[in-house]
């Protein structure tokens, strides 16, 4: 056993057994991305390989769902006009159905996706896993489906991280009897991240210190938090201590935006520039991802609203 900078003692377990039933029941895909491609005739070879990152330490993404492209390779044009550098791209849509809606599975589809991806120069920095939002993730029988399918999904177009919300019906606040299903389902997909090399990054109601705890019990190098700026702010904690408890090793993404309402630029209870100066002390770098603060008065002007909150968060960050 061993302590944290937080105090929060940790496990040095094996979880063999573990990894092995959990590969077993989701027939995750742990072979590396080119050998994936072997046979498939339909992929070119420029579409194989991975962009080359943008040197900048801050990346600014928006969500495709939020323009309103979800899952369209329309998404990269669009992003690319608002003046973005990347796009998180959506599993699709769940309802009741066993995995996601999801057309990167066919081979087609997903090469028109990677070659807009390098015509625009947008960076695919995250699969989303938005169903969770409304779905639960600790009741759904087919968790562990929908887990493989996306983590087939990030080897297959060369995405190292995806983002899970553990939504409305996963709040830990509101059911906290949730807690041992929602951890050991954590496991099960850490497991299956660790053996594809990528991470999994989750969105909780928890506050810091409470997220820090739940990842030491889930206790993967593969589960990391994906930090949401607006949930800090709408349960009146201390943003900046919120990422400073954390710390940088925690937190693998940001959702760089808060309610609906205003522009970044606008928010009296935002100062983007104490944030910046938090993560530049704490030696974190990444995408900051872009999903809401939207004007109220127009919140259906896509350009409108994303393109003003790029270039705000640009004049910061970059």
């Amino acid at each position: 056993m061993k302590t944290d900078q937080l105090g929060i003692r940790t496990s040095q377990a094996s979880r063999r057994h573990f990894l092995g039933s959990a590969i077993a029941l989701a027939g995750v895909v742990t072979l590396p991305p080119w050998i994936l491609y072997t046979g498939e005739t339909s992929e070119i070879p420029s579409a194989r390989k991975p962009k080359k990152e943008k040197s900048n330490r801050y990346k600014i993404a928006v969500c495709d769902w939020m323009i309103l492209k979800r899952q369209k390779a329309g998404a990269f044009s669009l992003a690319s006009e608002i003046g973005a550098d990347g796009l998180e791209v959506d599993m699709g849509s769940l309802g009741d159905r066993p995995t996601f809606d999801n057309k990167l599975l066919d081979p087609v589809e997903r090469k028109r996706f990677m070659q807009e991806s390098q015509k625009y120069n947008i960076e695919i920095c995250s699969i989303a896993m938005s169903g969770f939002y409304a779905q639960s993730f600790a009741e759904r029988e087919t968790v562990s489906i929908m887990v493989r399918d996306t983590i087939n999904t990030m080897v297959m177009m060369h995405v190292n991280m995806a983002f899970l919300p553990l939504g409305v019906k996963g709040d830990l606040l509101q059911h906290p009897e949730l807690r041992p299903a929602i951890v050991e389902r954590l496991k099960m997909a850490g497991m299956m991240a660790e053996a594809a090399a990528v991470t999994i990054g989750i969105e909780t109601s928890l506050d810091a210190a409470a997220e820090a705890q739940l990842l030491v019990e889930v206790a993967s190098p593969a589960i990391k938090s994906y930090f949401n700026v607006a949930n800090a702010l709408q349960h009146g904690r201390d943003l900046i201590q919120e990422l400073k408890t954390l710390g940088k090793d925690r937190i693998c993404q940001i959702h760089c935006t808060d309610e609906d309402g205003v522009w970044l630029e606008n928010n009296t209870r935002l100062n983007m520039q104490e944030v910046k100066k938090a993560l530049d002390e704490m030696g974190w770098s990444g995408w900051l991802v872009l999903e809401r603060s939207r004007d109220a008065r127009n919140p259906q002007d896509v350009k409108g609203n994303f393109g003003a909150n790029v270039k705000y968060l640009k004049s910061v960050f970059q």
